[in-house]
């Protein structure tokens, strides 16, 4: 195992941890677009992975806080009830435990919800680290701090690293936003990016896990600690490197939460991001339509906890040769034309991104302490961030992906792409794929 930072401590250490296979309004659409049979191999696929996940912290004794709990995706709004309702018909035609309700045991009434039982929640760090304990040995390593920058597909196949090259008989590419983008990963992929805090509240805490069916969906569950129960609450997600302001979305998201409960604090706050694909449906399966031993799995959608788990089980049985029943709603290589206008509207604003808006001509002087600009100088467009003593450090606004001009994010202090969701820090190092090169540093002066 290959690992570029440290394990667990990206998208997966800050996620919600939602093991459920009820995908905020999914079912309805699958039928609609995907058929019965892909529909149907979709909902088992997940409900099997909750099974799984399950299996292994009972096996392996793992203390996770893992808790079987009710999964809830509801509406505030009385025009969408309708589909909420064919979500519930949808889940219960392809046998998923669903039903419809218009209560729920969050402290605000809702116009009506799917809620479906027996799922679960836990911490995913617990989980993986524990899981990680088990991989070295019998021929097995785990390998931090070992960024890889190609794979070639073979007898054997090459894997190289910044430190060294590594045969193997497969490889999977499970990179978060595929690197080695042979199949245009990046025209058919969104990073998107949204933001949780961790609160206090008074009174009970709500059981369950909660997701709205706005645009910029909110999110809820609790996550208990020694210190007693949190309320973890997300929402105001955007494309990643779009998020403009980004400190006034948590600003929003703390509002949002202190109209719906009585925050006594906000302990904690942190961003994540995830990919989505064109149809909502994950890329689980090999790489391009010619590999043979090179495999990929993207574009969770949010909803990794299931979805990585299924990847597990799906190309467990693809690398040994076995016959798996989700293996064609996954494919990473399908032709589904129910997402060829999102790829022509990602495609359209990729483009966009190239160029870049045009810049003020703008000095080191109308950038504030502890902010980031990209401004148009002498010596070209030029990505300044200004330190807390005043020091400048610059860079090229290119993204090393695939040449995008890259956006401040106020919130986390990093530059990141808004075409493909590459991130970096101030100095330029790469925070998160799919570039695998820093930015270029520009010298003062």
């Amino acid at each position: 195992m290959l690992e570029a930072g440290r394990i667990v401590e990206g998208v997966t250490g800050y996620t919600t941890a939602k093991v459920t296979s009820l995908h905020s309004l999914i079912y309805d659409h699958l039928l609609r677009h995907f058929g019965e049979e892909k529909a149907r191999a979709y909902g088992e696929a997940n409900q099997a992975a909750i099974e799984q996940i399950a299996a292994l912290v009972q096996e392996k004794h793992i203390d996770c806080d893992f808790a079987r709990t009710e999964a809830y995706t509801y509406t505030e709004s009385e025009g969408e009830v309708d589909q909420i309702r064919a979500e519930v018909e949808a889940a219960l035609k392809l046998g998923l435990p669903a039903a419809l309700t218009d209560e729920t045991p969050l402290p605000f009434p809702v116009k009506a919800a799917v809620r479906f039982d027996n799922q679960a929640q836990f911490h995913p760090r617990k989980y993986l680290l524990a899981l990680a304990r088990d991989v070295p040995g019998a021929g097995s390593h785990i390998f931090e701090d070992t960024r890889v920058v190609e794979v070639a597909d073979g007898q054997p196949c090459l894997v190289t690293t910044e430190k060294g090259t590594i045969t193997a008989s497969a490889v999977i590419i499970a990179s978060h936003f595929p690197f080695d983008d042979k199949a245009l990963y990046a025209s058919r992929l969104q990073s998107h990016r949204s933001y949780v805090l961790a609160v206090r509240v008074a009174g009970p805490v709500p059981r369950g896990m909660f997701i709205s069916t706005e645009e910029s969906s909110h999110t809820v569950r609790e996550q208990p600690t020694g210190d007693g129960a949190l309320l973890l609450i997300g929402g105001e997600g955007h494309k990643s490197g779009q998020g403009d302001d980004t400190i006034a979305r948590y600003q929003r998201l703390e509002a949002w939460a202190r109209q719906r409960f009585t925050v006594e604090s906000v302990d904690y706050r942190w961003s994540t991001q995830d990919n989505r694909t064109v149809d909502r449906v994950p890329y689980i399966g090999r790489a391009t339509p010619a590999a043979k031993h090179v495999y990929v799995a993207t574009g969770f959608g949010g909803w990794g906890m299931t979805g990585s788990t299924v990847a597990g089980m799906l190309l467990r049985d693809l690398i040994l040769g076995r016959d798996n029943p989700w293996a064609t709603v996954y494919d990473p290589n399908r032709l589904n034309l129910q997402g060829v206008p999102a790829l022509v509207k990602q495609g359209v604003d990729t483009a966009r991104h190239f160029i870049g808006d045009r810049l003020p001509d703008e000095g080191p002087e109308s950038i504030a302490l502890g902010e980031g600009k990209v401004v148009n100088t002498q010596r070209g467009d030029v990505a300044m961030y200004k330190d807390e003593n005043g020091a400048l450090h610059c860079l090229s606004p290119v993204c090393a992906h695939m040449g995008c001009i890259v956006a401040w994010n106020g919130a986390e202090k990093s530059w990141d792409c808004p075409c493909h969701g590459s991130r970096y820090d101030v100095e330029g190092k790469v925070l998160h794929g799919p570039a695998v090169k820093g930015l270029e540093e520009i010298q003062e002066g």
